[in-house]
């Protein structure tokens, strides 16, 4: 099966957060883009050269929040799936289309959502 990977990006500003997610989608065999804030997803976004299936991101972010990130996200790629990690989910209302994952996820529950997500799965 030589199906191509789907890629996602990861913002996450906790290192050590970023890395397990990391390495539990590549485990699943997804190709990750990492990015550790906002302005470095955007410019992740921007670049019209790089496919990006599905974006995960913290709500959370130093510089701007999650989903003032997606919005912006969405003016560049309207149909980009994102998916929002949050240790608060019951109390967040994401804008229509995107997903919410409560923290602490499980593998299980991670790769689930995010097979759920992709177009192509």
């Amino acid at each position: 099966m030589s199906a191509t990977p789907s890629t996602i990006l990861v913002v996450e500003d906790d290192a050590i957060v970023r890395m397990l997610i990391v390495d539990v989608l590549e485990e699943l065999e997804f190709k990750v883009l990492e990015a550790a804030d906002a302005e470095a997803a955007l410019k992740t976004v921007q670049d019209t050269d790089t496919v990006i299936d599905l974006m995960m991101t913290d709500v959370g972010l130093p510089d701007m929040d999650g989903k003032q990130l997606a919005i912006k996200v969405r003016e560049l790629r309207p149909s980009l799936p994102i998916l929002f990690a949050s240790g608060y989910a019951e109390n967040i209302d994401v804008p229509a289309g995107l997903q919410v994952i409560a923290k602490p996820f499980s593998i299980d529950q991670l790769r689930d959502k995010v097979k759920s997500m992709l177009p192509s799965a």
